[in-house]
């Protein structure tokens, strides 16, 4: 679904990652894990192609980024970016609506499909009762499950998600974490997701790469990856691993002064 090869990022002049050879598979979940300043959001920018790496490429589809008209390449991948500003007193509704622009074609207004798509993705996301407000007016946990809904709305095989968790109180952080897992279970969507709680990211993820900001990645399934020896290096925190239940938590310890 998505690719880089030898990709390299850099900012003011500081490697943050090097030689990038990743591969994401159709209907994978993927959790990018690392500190503050690690190179995630870049490298999500990057993926979405806002933003151009430093050297090597990303495909869609086998595609070269910059082989793609926009307009084919906004049906294939959705962004969601990890901060907004709304300037204009968009409603709920419209807000979401303006996701489905790239299947209007030379058509101006939408149709009821994009409505269809619209409420959809609003009941989804439990905010179909803001559909009249102004986006300006919401929390920030309302905005961020509106921003999601207009990603669900835009209906591409690709979702990339800056921190989707944020903002979100504990019950809609597991909602709508659960509800990316499903989408790639049950109809195939690939999910690509910066993440910072690790329980979170390996109760939904089948694969993660890890960040250390200085060139270093790692890659693999969730299980292989989401380790305690490999996190407490990425992070530079002690972590430790407990099984509960069947599950797996990971405690970040506490470090003596």
């Amino acid at each position: 679904m998505i690719a880089t090869r030898a990709l390299n990022l850099q900012v003011a002049g500081r490697t943050l990652v090097q030689n990038l050879d990743w591969q994401v598979g159709a209907g994978e979940c993927w959790s990018i894990i690392g500190r503050n300043g690690a190179g995630k959001s870049t490298l999500m920018r990057t993926l979405a192609g806002l933003q151009a790496p430093a050297s090597g490429t990303v495909e869609i589809d086998g595609r070269a980024l910059s082989d793609w008209p926009l307009e084919a390449l906004a049906r294939q991948r959705a962004y969601l970016a990890q901060a907004r500003q709304d300037a204009f007193a968009y409603s709920v509704l419209e807000t979401v609506l303006s996701a489905r622009h790239p299947y209007h074609g030379k058509r101006y207004w939408e149709g009821s499909d994009d409505h269809t798509a619209a409420h959809d993705a609003l009941d989804a996301m439990e905010v179909a009762h803001l559909a009249a407000r102004d986006v300006r007016t919401l929390s920030g946990g309302e905005r961020q499950r509106v921003a999601i809904a207009a990603l669900l709305a835009q209906d591409t095989p690709l979702l990339l998600l800056d921190e989707p968790a944020n903002a979100l109180d504990l019950a809609h952080q597991v909602s709508v974490m659960s509800l990316l897992a499903r989408l790639c279970r049950e109809r195939g969507k690939t999910v690509v997701a910066i993440g910072h709680d690790l329980t979170l990211a390996d109760g939904i993820s089948t694969h993660a790469l890890l960040l250390d900001g200085a060139g270093r990645w790692h890659a693999g399934p969730a299980r292989d990856t989401l380790r305690a020896d490999l996190l407490s290096d990425y992070l530079c925190h002690p972590i430790e691993m407990i099984e509960h239940g069947g599950r797996r938590i990971f405690i970040p310890l506490e470090v003596s002064q």
